[in-house]
């Protein structure tokens, strides 16, 4: 078990992300970088009929190139609220789960958050709130340069073995992984902590802002 994992904040992040927090002993969430687009960090994947989907929140840009993550502030010029609730909807209302979890994310998302790393935290707090995930969770005080460290996944691509495989609600040839923790929330309930792997393998260096 690893003493603490550092990870950056994200939209309801796939499966690894929350097999590496419930594999350390406290988790630190990156807030002192720059907003990276295009990133886990503001989008996320769920499972439609005709196959992965992303979601994205749109940040507003600043005025200057780069902007520090806490004052990444959400556009609400677009109507993404509706458009991920409804495509939400669209993948899981048929799963075994999703009446009993869906109205909590559905609040969450059309809460109409200032920034970014609010809406995050508080989904994030929900999700290990209901995979039972009693990692404690600490933000950065200041930046810390990448580097190798075995602990620091903010630049890392996350861990390929995310979770045990489960019946999705549009089953392929092949287990889809990669999806939003909300795809294994709505299939497999109060169970889906157990589908974690808990030793998941370090993942693969990317470029920065290639997570």
């Amino acid at each position: 078990m690893l003493k603490e994992v550092l990870l950056p904040t994200a939209y309801l992040p796939p499966a690894g992300y929350f097999s590496l927090i419930a594999g350390a002993e406290k988790l630190l969430i990156e807030k002192q970088e720059n907003y990276i687009k295009q990133t886990l960090r503001n989008r996320c994947s769920i499972l439609s009929a005709n196959g992965p989907v992303s979601l994205s929140v749109p940040v507003k840009k600043g005025d200057s190139l780069k902007t520090s993550i806490k004052d990444a502030a959400i556009d609400y010029s677009k109507r993404w609220q509706q458009v991920h609730v409804r495509a939400i909807g669209a993948a899981y209302g048929r799963s075994p789960y999703f009446q009993f979890y869906s109205a909590e994310f559905e609040k969450t998302i059309l809460k109409r958050h200032k920034y970014l790393i609010d809406l995050n935290d508080e989904l994030l707090s929900r999700c290990l709130e209901i995979l039972k995930i009693k990692t404690p969770v600490l933000s950065t005080s200041y930046f810390l340069n990448p580097g190798n460290a075995e602990n620091d996944f903010r630049y890392k691509s996350l861990p390929v073995a995310e979770s045990r495989s489960y019946i999705q609600v549009f089953p392929s040839e092949e287990f889809i992984n990669g999806l939003s923790i909300i795809d294994l929330i709505f299939n497999v309930g109060p169970e889906a902590v157990n589908y974690l792997d808990l030793h998941p393998p370090g993942g693969g260096q990317v470029p920065h802002g290639g997570i």
